[in-house]
């Protein structure tokens, strides 16, 4: 009887590490966090320009958004309606962007958009002064090429998630193409944009990468920004903990939004959902269709094909130095890999039992980096140089923040682990490490693959905390890069983007491709 009541695999030492993972994750989490509350000045050590930043980042954030959905909507519905040889392609493209180093694509960016790019040979011949890149406009461009995927493939479920029934009524009834939107296609949005706008609200809110290397000024800095300036150029400790606390309760905010806004669509179950598409068929819908799917794929292709083809060309002429920084970010997306499989994987098992487990993970979601850093650095100020940190600090504030993700990925397939295979373990007596060697660990390779990958692809993209912490000799390879961009060395920008995206994608696929073949 007990076995029906209670999950079997999280009995014996398995729950009780899980346990303690997920207490040492709240620590390594909120202690940063109060040491920021505690050191911060309150209103009082802000500055005219810090409002400035605030209202600035809201401002970016909501018009990111806004065009990121906006863009994402024809994007998602032409996938929806559309199946032709090397769509799935196409979908795989869209989640390019969330593993692609967010140094490398704003490099791109600059080489499509830039003074001398494409865009600027354009305007030059209608006569039109080329645009900038850099300022407000850069940083919102930067962040719809990065989250308008995100949204297509958000939206795109809502469309697939129509009941088959309903469609094939609607085409009974004779419906067009404007009654289907109107009264199918549009509820599904109303009920879907609103929580996916949310969730790129609050990831632009907490973005610093692309601000750091587009924005600055007075009228294009971030909170995210603000912080750096503060800690790196003033060392005012006061005033960068002060904006950490309104960074903290701006993602807090937005998170929490996000999660609860949720609408209802009205549609109830359906028994399928692939129904031939009656309503867009003819050849002027074909080609609207077509056209709104090559131009999102030229927009995501295009900064990266610009970028890996030209740094093909000074691969081999790189410095030493950007080597050293590659090894550096190789060392480190190793180990947040495994740490972070490792947790998500004791904090899987305790999760069957004690749902908290599952929370205290995922509170990462509302984090920002250069919060947790700045909280690092100021616990670790009294006892050492916390300089001398930088590199253990980075892997570790990079295993918290992908956490969540590997938690997603992990925690659904121990449940179904549990109730497959739960009964028959305690029967045999498997518990333990004897449990998860001969019973978890080969039904949950693929899974943990994929968080593993996913971990290592964004840790060695990352140029976040160590922006805080590191000294040239320390330099990770997004950070060098950053610093080649900065010196205008764009040849060897553009060979250290190539191998920085070699190196992230590849242990990407090395992990998942190697959890597939095991």
């Amino acid at each position: 009887m007990a076995w029906a009541a209670e999950p079997v695999v999280s009995r014996g030492p398995g729950t009780r590490l899980g346990t303690a993972a997920a207490l040492a994750v709240l620590v390594v989490l909120l202690g940063p966090l109060l040491a920021v509350a505690w050191r911060a000045e309150g209103w009082a050590g802000l500055r005219a320009s810090d409002w400035g930043a605030l209202r600035f980042t809201l401002w970016q954030a909501a018009c990111s958004s806004a065009l990121s959905v906006l863009l994402a909507i024809p994007v998602a519905r032409a996938l929806a309606r559309r199946r032709f040889a090397g769509r799935d392609a196409v979908v795989l493209l869209l989640g390019a962007p969330f593993i692609l180093p967010v140094i490398v694509a704003v490099l791109g960016l600059v080489a499509v958009f830039g003074r001398t790019g494409p865009i600027a040979w354009i305007a030059g011949l209608a006569g039109l002064d080329p645009p900038s890149i850099y300022g407000a406009q850069g940083v919102i461009l930067a962040h719809v090429f990065f989250n308008m995927p995100l949204a297509t493939r958000l939206i795109l479920q809502g469309w697939q998630a129509i009941p088959g029934e309903r469609l094939r009524l609607a085409a009974a009834l004779g419906f067009g193409p404007g009654d289907t939107f109107r009264l199918l296609e549009w509820p599904m949005l109303r009920a879907t944009v609103p929580g996916v706008a949310l969730v790129i609200f609050l990831i632009c809110t907490t973005s610093f990468a692309v601000a750091l290397a587009l924005g600055g000024g007075p009228r294009a800095t971030t909170v995210e920004l603000a912080i750096y300036q503060a800690f790196r150029f003033d060392f005012d400790l006061g005033r960068a903990a002060a904006l950490g606390g309104v960074q903290l309760a701006l993602g807090g905010l937005a998170a929490f939004a996000a999660l609860r806004l949720t609408l209802p669509s009205g549609f109830g179950a359906g028994q399928d959902r692939v129904v031939p598409r009656w309503d867009s068929s003819g050849p002027l819908l074909r080609g609207q269709d077509g056209g709104v799917i090559a131009l999102a794929c030229a927009f995501l292709l295009l900064p990266m094909v610009l970028v890996l083809a030209e740094g093909a060309l000074h691969l081999t002429n790189l410095p030493a130095a950007v080597w050293t920084a590659a090894a550096r970010s190789l060392a480190i997306a190793l180990g947040a890999a495994l740490l972070t499989v490792g947790l998500a994987l004791a904090m899987a098992v305790a999760a069957l039992r004690a749902p908290w487990v599952e929370a205290a993970g995922t509170l990462a979601v509302a984090a920002s980096p250069l919060v947790l850093g700045t909280g690092l650095y100021l616990l670790l100020l009294p006892l050492a140089n916390p300089i001398a940190f930088a590199l253990p600090v980075t892997l570790l504030v990079n295993v918290v923040l992908a956490l969540p993700f590997a938690l997603r990925a992990l925690i659904p397939a121990m449940r179904e682990l549990d109730a497959d295979y739960g009964r028959l373990s305690a029967s045999l007596g498997l518990t333990g490490w004897v449990w998860l060697r001969r019973v978890g660990l080969p039904r949950l390779r693929r899974p943990a693959g994929f968080a593993a990958g996913l971990t290592a692809a964004l840790a060695a993209g990352d140029l976040g905390v160590i922006t805080l912490f590191a000294t040239p000799e320390q330099a990770t390879l997004p950070l060098m890069l950053y610093q080649l961009m900065g010196s205008y060395r764009m040849e060897e920008a553009k060979a250290a983007a190539l191998l920085l995206v070699i190196l992230s994608l590849g242990l990407f696929w090395l992990f998942e491709r190697g959890s597939r073949d095991a």
